[in-house]
């Protein structure tokens, strides 16, 4: 892990969803809210859900995490205060709203340290600099690129690593890649098998995952090697059975095709795939007609790469339970593959399944 990132602050945490809480935007703040968090989650502010609990929103299962309507108001009911403010949102490009920035700007009045995974970057904002440095706050941007000397290239080591790993790709972005990870390794442990995940994006570092680095954060040289390096560094410190690697957008989306890098420079040679089925065009690119390709050719593309796609799993956005149940027979009969509901199933029947295609030696 970068180890600029491991002096993290303390204390609780108040998460900015800056009324996006209804949207993928605010992924982060729902992975923080579903957990792990390396801060116990004190509030939400959005003001657009403000008097709900977070969890309960999210998914029906309350959690005790208030949205409030407003910074002050999370200061005002939170007690102890918080002693962190977190960016709970990814916005496109990465930039910084100025009612998000109004938001930043108090919280660092008030003393909180700022923990920002957008590519804007707090610390270069002289006035949200300066105000934080008078109030002895500090800002965290998880973003900010690592100095080239310290990025490593790809050497080819990790092709030699007996763990397996296993590829969690999506067929888009802000459909689950990383929540259907972190599920399969609390089910894998459940199961007596010792997993873990390399984490690729902002979002895994916030909920406090060992290993991995922020993708869209490093220069494109240096992907590979760091994803390699981060691979290596989690079978040696933490000897798994077997490594989840989090995906990133998708294999041909448009606006930042993601995903080959995952089986092709780490032998992956398993891949769970997450879909969402109502969802026709890549997310906020329907305008330009750019629609997601059928689910059996990326399964196809995945085998040329050199991966197998052992199981699909669903997002059920825009779908009732009937709804997704349909999709689950439909897809299972069409594509001949299990599939899942991560956020309904126990996801047993997806741990035994990778279990046995490890045995058999198809995920080396």
């Amino acid at each position: 892990m970068d180890p600029r990132l491991s002096d993290a602050p303390g204390g609780t945490a108040v998460v900015l969803a800056n009324d996006h809480f209804r949207t993928p935007f605010a992924k982060t703040t729902h992975g923080l809210v579903r957990g792990p968090s390396r801060w116990p989650v004190a509030a939400v502010v959005d003001a657009a859900c403000a008097g709900a609990d977070a969890g309960e929103l999210l998914d029906g299962r309350p959690r005790g995490v208030p949205i409030v309507a407003s910074l002050e108001e999370a200061l005002a009911r939170v007690g102890p205060p918080p002693g962190v403010c977190v960016v709970g949102v990814a916005t496109a490009g990465g930039v910084l709203p100025p009612a998000l920035r109004a938001d930043l700007l108090a919280a660092a009045d008030a003393g909180l340290d700022l923990v920002n995974g957008l590519h804007q970057l707090l610390a270069d904002d002289a006035e949200i600099a300066a105000l934080a440095a008078s109030r002895g706050a500090r800002i965290l941007d998880i973003r900010r690129p690592k100095p080239v000397r310290e990025l490593s290239f790809w050497s080819g080591e990790v092709l030699g690593l007996r763990t397996p790993r296993i590829a969690v790709l999506g067929t888009d972005c802000a459909l689950g890649k990383r929540t259907t990870a972190s599920l399969l390794v609390a089910a894998c442990r459940r199961a007596g098998l010792g997993a873990e995940m390399v984490f690729t994006g902002q979002t895994g570092w916030l909920q406090g995952w060992r290993h991995g680095f922020i993708l869209d954060a490093t220069p494109n040289d240096f992907v590979c090697g760091e994803l390699e390096r981060a691979v290596l560094e989690c079978a040696r410190e933490s000897r798994p059975d077997l490594i989840f690697l989090e995906g990133q957008s998708a294999l041909r989306n448009p606006s930042g095709p993601c995903g080959a890098e995952l089986v092709v420079s780490t032998g992956a040679r398993g891949v769970i795939l997450q879909h969402a089925p109502a969802r026709e065009h890549f997310e906020d690119l329907d305008t330009l007609g750019c629609r997601i390709p059928p689910v059996a050719e990326e399964i196809a593309l995945i085998r040329l790469l050199g991966a197998e796609v052992w199981a699909l799993t669903l997002n059920q956005e825009g779908l009732g339970p009937e709804q997704a149940e349909e999709a689950r027979r439909r897809l299972q009969t069409e594509l001949r593959l299990p599939v899942f509901l991560p956020l309904v199933d126990d996801l047993g029947g997806l741990v035994e399944l990778i279990r046995a295609r490890i045995a058999a030696g198809l995920a080396a």
